[in-house]
């Protein structure tokens, strides 16, 4: 069981590239003091909900924010969506879809279950890397979220 209560950015990302390049833009702008790495839906899903290896932890503290990939192994971004949005103790939980996907479908589907914000994941790395700090600069520090 791990213990983790206040979290300000859950990182569910199953690309290990991705991940260590988003974590490290981030704490270069102070932005990662209190980030969770979660790599498959299933574990996304027991960290918010306080369940599986996570059952120890104070679901009270919510994350600032979630930066969620698309396609995931386990359980994949739209049905982790799909059930933040379906409960009634996450419905507001600020959801950022970061992903390669550039389908109007996925876009079209994850504004349908209300995620906040979808990022297409820049190729290039200064690109990647300058989308990353705004995305965590607005959502951690720019944006007043609802007290959930």
């Amino acid at each position: 069981m791990k213990t983790i209560d206040y979290v300000e950015v859950l990182l569910v990302e199953d690309n290990p590239d991705d991940a260590n390049l988003t974590i490290r833009e981030l704490k270069k702008h102070n932005l990662a003091n209190k980030l969770v790495w979660v790599k498959d839906g299933e574990e996304a899903l027991e960290f918010i909900f306080g369940e599986g290896q996570y059952a120890d932890r104070n679901i009270e503290f919510k994350p600032k924010v979630v930066l969620l990939d698309l396609k995931l192994p386990k359980i994949d971004g739209i049905e982790v969506l799909r059930e933040i949005r379906g409960r009634q103790e996450t419905k507001l939980l600020p959801v950022v879809m970061l992903t390669s996907s550039r389908e109007d479908q996925d876009i079209i589907q994850t504004y349908n279950l209300g995620v906040n914000s979808y990022i297409v994941k820049p190729v290039e790395f200064e690109n990647f890397s300058k989308a990353i700090r705004d995305v965590g600069y607005y959502w951690l520090v720019t944006n007043q979220p609802p007290q959930l």
